[in-house]
């Protein structure tokens, strides 16, 4: 199993900006069939150095998260991330 975790923060840190990107995020699920696990957790420490979204998907390979880096829902996702987001780091495990 492959875990992958990314957290995002966002240009605009308010509640609402917040909420409306994280349903971006789950609204992946069950439309990506290699996608094993999703879940979106939103920060509620809100620190100076908090991120605001974390996202943690687990794939049966690495074949299988390449094939969700490419997947249309997945694509369609990126384009709204870039758009919203200020920064972003991430880390894959073997899980």
């Amino acid at each position: 199993m492959i875990t992958h975790i990314v957290m995002f923060k966002l240009k605009d840190r308010s509640a609402e900006s917040i909420e409306r990107t994280a349903q971006v995020l789950r609204d992946m699920e069950g439309k990506i069939d290699v996608l094993k696990h999703l879940e979106v957790g939103v920060d509620v420490l809100h620190s100076e150095r908090s991120y605001d979204i974390a996202l943690v998907t687990k794939f049966e390979s690495m074949e299988a998260l390449e094939a969700y880096q490419v997947h249309p829902v997945h694509k369609k996702v990126i384009e709204h991330m870039s758009q919203v987001r200020d920064a972003s780091v991430s880390v894959d495990y073997v899980s």
